[in-house]
């Protein structure tokens, strides 16, 4: 088993770093490998902006709800990015709005999300550590506001990454039967039944962890989670839409 492997099965997602800068050497590479990632057609359809301004970060961390968000020493927002798309079309004289459509849009979602998985990938490989920030999307339309971003596109994704100062402990996944089917969707009986060893597990993590400790399952956190109605995340197709993109047919 290689090393880039025994990181992906080790993975955890880190919130806490050394107050230490990214060497730049590593940096660079980090953004080399990201831009080498699959891309939709290839037709790279993201972007990506690094926060390096503290007070950008200070107002990230307040979108995000997650106070060291502010500390991490790498920041990086990920982004549908069909704005540089329409401009070189007009610039070679296309005249319609097909780059507006949800087919364009979802292939720039993939984009975005690929290229922060391979991000996370390779900051784990040389010994760093992330976490993936989807509470970027607690307000879209702030974060819209605050990186200034042009018609065409809109923030995905966040990672925060750095030299790890936390070592959290392994997080249980769920079976990989209940995950992995074959030819076709397998749909189960009885899906708390076949869960309950897992939430005992979850339940052992939560309840041993050294931060944040609590009682909870994996059953009831997703209850929890999905009965939650957070009004500016409802809203994302809207914040969607008056970025200019068509995500229904008229």
């Amino acid at each position: 088993m290689n090393e880039t492997i025994k990181h992906q099965l080790n993975h955890r997602s880190i919130r806490f770093f050394k107050d230490q800068a990214v060497d730049p050497q590593e940096l660079d590479l980090i953004f080399q490998v990201t831009q080498r990632t699959a891309t939709s057609n290839g037709l790279q359809l993201s972007s990506m902006i690094r926060i390096t301004d503290p007070a950008q970060k200070a107002k990230l961390a307040e979108i995000c709800q997650q106070d060291y968000v502010a500390r991490a020493p790498e920041l990086v927002i990920f982004l549908v990015d069909l704005y540089r798309a329409k401009r070189i079309l007009q610039e070679k004289g296309y005249q319609e709005e097909n780059y507006r459509s949800m087919d364009q849009f979802f292939k720039g979602v993939a984009d975005a999300y690929l290229a922060a998985q391979n991000l996370t990938t390779v900051v784990e490989s040389l010994g760093l550590g992330a976490v993936f920030l989807g509470s970027v999307l607690n307000d879209s339309q702030a974060l819209v506001d605050l990186l200034e971003l042009p018609e065409l596109t809109f923030p995905l994704v966040g990672v925060a990454f750095g030299y790890p100062d936390d070592q959290p402990e392994l997080k249980p996944r769920m079976d990989l039967d209940l995950r992995l089917s074959e030819n076709t969707y397998q749909v189960e009986d009885d899906y708390l039944d076949l869960l309950a060893d897992y939430d005992q597990e979850m339940t052992h993590y939560y309840d041993t962890r050294k931060k944040n400790q609590r009682s909870d399952t994996y059953t009831d956190q997703l209850y929890r989670q999905i009965e939650t109605v957070k009004p500016k995340r409802a809203n994302l197709l809207q914040v969607a839409e008056d970025q200019g993109f068509i995500l229904k047919n008229q």
